[in-house]
């Protein structure tokens, strides 16, 4: 355990420098930042439609490169930050792999599009979320989503209906600082770690496609839960609202879905992350957001973080691809944005 430590006050540090170096140049510089900080090799599975790339040139020239020529004054804020030694097999054993995350805004004000999302004159907040793995000392891989559907709304072209929660609503943890630059106590993060493998595995996973209060979500959820969804969902500020607003129209959608074997999930403290390029599989046998059932075959690309206080989770932030979850379902959510923009005369 003082090893795993050791690593990932090392693998933090290196996450946060590299970090910063990104934040420091302009978008001619980021292929030279990629390399001195990645892995040759370094994998990047990132948010649709951008998808799966390797080696870092192809990272900064397909994402970096473009977003800060598109936002030159791109700023980021940390909301959370953490990592861990993953425990993310259904069957309970630990795969060991080093983890960082972290999650928060990037901000600016667009002056020219960026994958056709234009530039409208307004300051936007974008909201990231990310998990990169170690191997070693080396970033070898990373999974990021973009709250792209959120950004959408936010320049006046949604592409979903009304969010049944609170929109826009992504705050920093409340009266607790979730960037954890120092080492955390041990005996905490077993704790959040077992507790964390109990709710998605004995619970998440428990549901009877019938009854909600079956899953046992009291057991860990605190009653007055702050649950921060992507664009389209939207936040639940209580429990109550987290089981009307978006657990039950999603378990009606999808009600076989089931939690996989997990990239990673990991415990620092009293904060708990997991990540899946296909964390999830389901059905898709009933309406959701509009968009009647498909009977497909769902996978869904997610990042998730909880806040454990005491004996309960009471603060989550939850990354679903959006985007690709309705690619699944045959809908452009990209097109259907620059469908509308064209409509109004705006340049994408």
């Amino acid at each position: 355990m003082l090893q795993q430590q050791t690593d990932n006050q090392r693998n933090k540090a290196k996450v946060l420098a590299f970090w910063d170096a990104l934040d420091k140049v302009g978008s001619g510089a980021t292929e030279r930042v990629c390399a001195d900080h990645l892995d040759p090799d370094f994998v990047w599975n990132g948010p649709a439609p951008l998808g799966r790339c390797e080696r870092p040139e192809v990272l900064a020239g397909s994402f970096w490169a473009p977003l800060k020529k598109a936002i030159p004054d791109l700023r980021r804020e940390t909301h959370l930050f953490f990592g861990g030694a993953s425990s993310g097999r259904a069957d309970g054993s630990q795969d060991g792999r080093m983890w960082v995350c972290g999650t928060g805004y990037l901000s600016g004000l667009p002056s020219e599009s960026f994958l056709g999302i234009p530039a409208v004159g307004r300051p936007v907040r974008i909201r990231w979320g990310e998990f990169l793995r170690f191997d070693g000392e080396n970033i070898v891989e990373a999974q990021t989503i973009i709250d792209f559907v959120d950004w959408f709304e936010q320049i006046g072209l949604p592409v979903l209906p009304p969010p049944r929660g609170a929109a826009h609503v992504f705050p920093a943890p409340t009266g607790y600082d979730g960037v954890l630059e120092a080492p955390q106590d041990d005996g905490e993060t077993r704790k959040t770690l077992e507790f964390g493998r109990d709710f998605i595995y004995g619970g998440l996973n428990n549901f009877d496609q019938q009854n909600l209060a079956k899953m046992g979500m009291a057991r860990f959820f605190h009653p007055n839960l702050k649950w921060y969804g992507p664009g389209g969902i939207g936040a639940c500020l209580s429990f109550s609202e987290f089981e009307t607003l978006h657990q039950r129209p999603w378990l009606v959608a999808f009600p076989d879905r089931k939690v996989q074997d997990l990239e990673s999930l990991f415990a620092e403290g009293q904060l708990l992350g997991a990540s899946g390029v296909i964390a999830v599989r389901a059905t898709h046998t009933g309406p959701y957001l509009d968009q009647p059932a498909t009977q497909k075959k769902i996978e869904f690309s997610g990042l998730d973080f909880w806040l454990r206080s005491g004996d309960r989770l009471t603060e989550n932030w939850v990354f679903v691809d959006m985007v690709d979850l309705f690619a699944q379902f045959g809908v452009d959510l990209f097109a259907r944005m620059q469908a509308q923009a064209r409509t109004r005369g705006i340049t994408v």
